[in-house]
Formats: C-alpha cells, structure tokens, sequence
C-alpha cells in the first residue's frame, strides 16, 4: 500500500515496500474512514503547510504580551477543559486558534484571557456535540468578561480566520500515528497512547514548538513514547516513516527538546498536563521518563 499516489518507496528514504505494513488492512473501526484514509491524510498534509503558524509573532507582532503568558493562559485553559470535560481535539484547536489571532493582532494582557476563553468557545462550538454555554466561560473566569465582550470578541476572531476554523492540529496526525505504530509492533499499548498524547500536549504550553510541524510533532511523540517505554527497542521503523513521512533524524531537534519538556530539565511551574496525566484512569503517564537519555539514538 502506497500513502502518496505516485510516490516511490526509495524516495521515502530508500524503504522496502515489502518492509511496510500496510495498516489500512488491519484496521477493524469503521471510524478510521479506511477507503479514504489516505486521500484525508495527504489532503491535511498539505493544509499544514498552506496553513502553517507564524513562529515569530511575539517578536513581531505583540508588544504587551510574552511566551511565558501565553503559557500560562494554556495551562489554565487546560483545567478549563478537564472542567467541561471537553475533547483533547477541542484544546488543540483552541490552541490554534489563540496562536492564529495572536500572529495577526496585537493583543494587551488584559485580553489575553478573554481571548482564550473566546477561542475556547469556538472550538467547542465545532469539535463538541454539546458545547459549553457562553455563561459558563464568562463564570469560568469568575465574570471578569460580560457576555456581550465575549460574543464580541468571537465575532472578531472569526472575522479575522475569515470564518475557517478546520486547521489540521496535532491531534489528528497523532491518532492516526498511534494506530501505525500499534499495528506495525504487531502490539496495543495503552501506555503507549496515553504517554505519546502527553508528551504531545506538553508542547502545546511552549512557544518554541511552533516552529515544528504539527505531524511532525505527532512523530516525535510516537518516538520518544516508544522510547521510553522500550529503550531496548529502536522506536522507529519502516512502516512508520512510511505513513509519517517522516524520517528519525527529522525528528532529532524536535524530540531532543520533547524530551527537556518531559523531564523538566527547565523545572517548569506550569502543570496542569503533568497533574491531568497523572491520573489513574492515564495510567499515571506523567510519572515516566526515560532510562536512556534519547540522544543515545541520534
């Protein structure tokens, strides 16, 4: 099974096809949309890059605002969401959405967190079947925003996206990685699910990784996840590089950095990801590290 139609296998860093499981084959939900898998995969490959985000915006763009308040809005936006009990896609695209608005319009602190609230609001709005009320998002921020502000700012925000709000996050090139890399070890690890999806929100909170594609941050957590869990065991293989298109040592820079965030070498204070994983019912994923340092791989 080839990803892209027309590409050959040795331009994929001289893979063997025979190599590669093909993962559309083994896959039982129907919810996996199989016959059109990869159309859907190569079509939002192609929107990350036609939408990809600025990097530089607090240097160009903002003046009242800094990576480590942005930080913290996500962080707090992250018990917003495990207060609503909202989906991971909606936290992502929320994220989004904030790192959209903020690379166009300069914004004083003072609004920052209506703007994320807002962003939220959105975001519920189209990943949610039953999205928050605006009343709960103002009460969220203990009414420091009206409804009429936040109604005002949404109408702002998707102004400014010209109302497009279906920009590819990492949580879908995560959820299909996953699947690749439980077929293709020929394992299913809940583990190893609930660690790559941690170590993929840790990135959320940091301005750096915005500098990183979305799929390839999704690779990146897939490696260092299986890294963790198996150091014995190399955490890439031709099938993965295969559906990812990514290469290990394309992941080098971003993993490196992944696995500062995941030991926090930097002693971080922003831990509302770190407390939310390390629940029982995620298998207290937070609580792992590495045996190995990554850099070993590389």
């Amino acid at each position: 099974m080839v990803l892209f139609e027309g590409v050959d296998c040795k331009k994929l860093g001289g893979l063997n096809c025979s190599s590669i499981v093909d993962i559309e084959s083994k896959m039982k939900d129907p919810l996996s949309c199989i016959p059109y898998a990869t159309d859907i995969y190569r079509n939002i490959r192609i929107l990350e890059l036609d939408h990809r985000l600025s990097f530089n915006y607090m240097e160009t763009v903002q003046q009242d605002i800094t990576p480590n308040m942005r930080g913290i809005l996500i962080d707090w936006l992250v018990e917003v969401s495990e207060e609503y009990k909202l989906a991971s896609d909606t936290l992502y695209l929320t994220v989004n959405l904030i790192d959209r608005f903020l690379s166009q319009n300069s914004v004083e602190k003072q609004r920052l967190q209506l703007l994320g609230v807002t962003c939220m609001l959105i975001a519920s709005k189209y990943e949610e079947i039953c999205a928050p009320r605006v009343e709960e998002f103002c009460l969220i921020t203990d009414n420091t925003y009206t409804k009429q502000e936040v109604l005002k700012m949404e109408s702002l925000v998707l102004n400014l996206l010209h109302f497009q709000v279906s920009f590819p996050t990492i949580k879908p090139f995560l959820r299909r990685f996953i699947q690749t890399a439980h077929l293709s070890y020929r394992e299913s690890s809940v583990e190893l699910e609930f660690l790559a999806n941690f170590l993929a929100e840790l990135t959320l909170i940091e301005y750096s990784f915005l500098k990183f594609l979305p799929s390839l941050v999704a690779a990146s957590s897939i490696f260092l996840a299986r890294w963790t869990l198996n150091p014995s065991d190399h955490p890439w293989n031709p099938t993965l590089e295969h559906y990812t298109c990514h290469k290990a040592s394309e992941l080098k820079t971003a993993v490196l950095a992944m696995e500062d965030l995941q030991r926090n070498t930097s002693g971080c204070p922003l831990n509302s990801i770190r407390e939310k994983y390390r629940q029982r019912k995620f298998k207290c994923v937070a609580n792992l590290t590495p045996k190995k340092p990554i850099s070993l791989l590389f």
